[in-house]
C-alpha cells in the first residue's frame, strides 16, 4: 500500500485590485455600487477585484499596502469642478463628493508608491485632476471639438458600440502595446481634457484632437488611462484584451514584489 503523502495542489495567488465603489441613490436610499463589467475586466486581467467603499486620507497608505493594483472605473457622476478651480456649470450634473474625497488623494499616493493604476472614463479624468490638470465640463460646447456623448435612450449595444477612431502616438506606450496606429473606440463622455496634469503624457487622440488616453512615463509603476470604455465586452475586443493583459502583468509584478 502506498503511504506516501499526496502532493498538495499549489494555487497561485491572484493580484488584488482595488475598485472604488460609487455612491448612488435607489428608492431614496444611498448605496455603494460597482458595475459588474469592471469586475469582469479585472478577472479578465487575471486578478481579483476588491470593491472598496472609501477611506480616510490617513488610512490610504495602509490600504494600498494591501493591494497590487487600482482600477478606477467610469461612473455617471463627474468630479466636482472645485477640484480643478472652476464653478459647476450645470447644476444637474451628477456628483459624487464621497468618491472625490478619497479617490483623488489615493491616486497621488498610488502613483508615488508605484502601484499599477488603470483609469477608465471618470477614472481617466480623476487621474488628470489629481495630478493638477483640468477638464472641459461640456466638450460639445468647445469650439473645434466634436460631440463625444452617447446617443440618448439607446440600447446598451448602441451606447457602447464603436463610435470613432483614436490615433495612437507613434512613440507611445499604447502604440507599442497595441501594435497599430489607430483603433476604434466607443464614446460616452460629456467632459474632456484641455490640459494634462503634471507628469502625464498623451498616448492617443480623437480626430478632433481631444486627448483619449495618457500615461505617466516617469512614474514608479504602470499607469494608463483611457477616456473610452474598454471593459465593455472586453473578451470580444482585441485592443481591450491587450490593455487588460498589460495591467494584469503589472499587477502580478506588484504582487511578487509585495510578497518578496
Amino acid at each position: 500500500m502506498d503511504k506516501r503523502t499526496p502532493t498538495a495542489t499549489v494555487v497561485a495567488a491572484k493580484p488584488k485590485v482595488l475598485v472604488p465603489a460609487c455612491l448612488r441613490q435607489f428608492d431614496g436610499q444611498p448605496y455603494l455600487v460597482v458595475g459588474q463589467k469592471y469586475l469582469d475586466a479585472v478577472e479578465l486581467a487575471g486578478c481579483q477585484p476588491w470593491i472598496f467603499s472609501g477611506s480616510a486620507s490617513s488610512e490610504i497608505d495602509a490600504v494600498l499596502s494591501s493591494v497590487d493594483g487600482v482600477l478606477l472605473t467610469g461612473s455617471p457622476s463627474n468630479v466636482h469642478p472645485s477640484h480643478y478651480g472652476q464653478q459647476l456649470l450645470d447644476p444637474a450634473s451628477p456628483q459624487d463628493a464621497r468618491r472625490d474625497a478619497w479617490v483623488l488623494p489615493l491616486i497621488r499616493l498610488a502613483i508615488k508608491r508605484g502601484t499599477p493604476v488603470l483609469g477608465i472614463c471618470r477614472g481617466f479624468q480623476e487621474i488628470n485632476i489629481a495630478m493638477g490638470g483640468s477638464l472641459h465640463q461640456a466638450v460639445h460646447q468647445v469650439a473645434g471639438c466634436s460631440d463625444h456623448r452617447a446617443p440618448k435612450d439607446a440600447p446598451a449595444e448602441e451606447v457602447y458600440g464603436p463610435a470613432h477612431e483614436v490615433h495612437l502616438c507613434t512613440d507611445g506606450a499604447m502604440h507599442h502595446l497595441m501594435g497599430t496606429d489607430r483603433i476604434m473606440v466607443n464614446s460616452i463622455h460629456e467632459q474632456g481634457l484641455p490640459d494634462l496634469g503634471q507628469g502625464l503624457r498623451v498616448e492617443a487622440q480623437a480626430l478632433d484632437g481631444l486627448v483619449e488616453a495618457f500615461s505617466a512615463p516617469d512614474a514608479a509603476g504602470f499607469l494608463m488611462a483611457v477616456q473610452w470604455h474598454p471593459e465593455w465586452r472586453a473578451t470580444d475586443n482585441p485592443a481591450s484584451q491587450k490593455l487588460f493583459a498589460a495591467f494584469g502583468d503589472a499587477c502580478r509584478a506588484s504582487l511578487a514584489q509585495r510578497l518578496a
